[in-house]
């Protein structure tokens, strides 16, 4: 064990990095750690940035399964890291593969958690669906994940490993031209509620040495966390999606119940000040679309009021159904009037083909327990019918 008092740390810091050493895979650590862990073990001040720099490249270029492939680090050092380090992944508990070629692991960490993580491939375009936290707190009614209560939140570590596992599974490590473009914090949990340690995974994402996603192509989604929306755009500086789904506060309330604590002019104002939209970056609204719920074409209208003045464009996302759900989907006549409208009125209004839903790897299907019930007869129906709807329509 490495001994940390003569680092003259604070016991706060002594605490955090032997948390790190304890956990001993140097995969998902940021810049900071890995110093921290090198200059633990005694590596010179004159040293640490060109070590940190060999093992960056290792961890998050050439996707190194083991310490032993660090060929350009003496024999000595990789044997000293081999005996306090490894590069050990989380596990894959499931790996599903869709009809349509998305892709959803269940992954489990060392204490037992699980996540789900998501990769939708369109074209030359991928976009990998990161998790935030185990479960959530927020109880948005359509959502599968909402009925999973929040066990904790995931670490930067945890969160930045959700990537390298994804490129492991599709062996895109060196290829000249990469699977993963795109990265959307809209996995499960509320990334704003688990702000610092999704700020440290953008970080490592978008860092051009390593994983090399910019913020420009990653989106962070909130359901309005309204007091962490400047301090995202001003820290964190990703594209921002919020998670709106009503046009007023009556119905938000029962979709999202955060809104009883944020409501939509506290959640809009807090949009109009977000950094990037001051320098012409459009916000995303999601808008999941539920039958006789929020589908009206007089909501429609109502949705161009209330959005008027910020540049923006409205994802409407026909409902993923799942077991033991109230709400249906709106049909897809009405799906297309409301972006009709939408869309006359100014605003791009784009429907998001439904991705994923034969493993329920779809938008609010997510949920980490590996036991899920099966499919009642509903649930098909309900599927058969809307796919059936979708091919008619082409």
């Amino acid at each position: 064990m490495i001994a940390l008092n003569h680092l003259g740390l604070s016991q706060k810091s002594q605490i955090f990095l032997g948390e790190l050493i304890m956990n001993k895979s140097l995969v998902g650590l940021n810049r900071k750690e890995l110093n921290a862990l090198l200059t633990s073990m005694g590596v010179s001040e004159k040293q640490l940035n060109m070590r940190t720099n060999q093992l960056w490249n290792w961890i998050y270029v050439r996707g190194a399964k083991s310490i032993s492939e660090m060929t350009n680090l003496s024999k000595e050092f990789r044997k000293e890291l081999n005996e306090q380090f490894n590069l050990t992944r989380p596990e894959i508990s499931k790996n599903e593969i869709s009809s349509d070629g998305t892709q959803k692991w269940l992954m489990k960490f060392p204490d037992g958690s699980e996540i789900e993580t998501v990769f939708i491939p369109d074209g030359n375009r991928g976009t990998l669906c990161v998790s935030s936290q185990v479960g959530c707190t927020l109880n948005c009614t359509f959502c599968h994940t909402g009925t999973q209560k929040l066990v904790r939140n995931l670490s930067s570590q945890e969160i930045v490993s959700q990537m390298v596992v994804a490129k492991d599974s599709l062996s895109e490590w060196n290829k000249t031209k990469r699977d993963i473009t795109n990265i959307v914090m809209m996995g499960m949990g509320e990334p704003l509620y688990n702000f610092e340690n999704v700020k440290d995974g953008i970080n490592v994402f978008a860092d051009d040495a390593g994983l090399s996603v910019s913020k420009r192509r990653i989106t962070l989604s909130t359901s309005g966390i309204v007091p962490k929306i400047e301090d995202a755009g001003n820290e964190i500086g990703s594209m921002l999606a919020i998670s709106l789904h009503a046009t007023n506060n009556d119905l938000r309330n029962e979709l999202v119940p955060i809104n009883k604590k944020y409501p939509i002019e506290e959640l809009l104002d807090a949009c109009k000040n977000y950094p990037r939209v001051k320098n012409s970056k459009r916000i995303t609204f999601e808008y999941v679309m539920l039958k006789d719920v929020n589908d009206s074409e007089a909501q429609a209208r109502d949705l161009i009021k209330l959005i008027s003045g910020i540049p923006s464009k409205i994802n409407l996302i026909p409902f993923n159904p799942w077991p033991g759900t109230i709400y249906e989907c709106s049909d897809w006549d009405q799906i297309e009037k409301f972006s009709d409208i939408i869309n006359r009125g100014g605003y791009a209004s784009p429907i998001r083909m439904p991705r994923g839903r034969d493993i329920s790897a779809a938008c609010g299907q997510l949920k980490s327990d590996t036991k899920k019930e099966k499919a009642s007869i509903k649930y098909k129906k309900e599927l058969a019918k809307l796919e059936s709807e979708r091919i008619g329509r082409l």
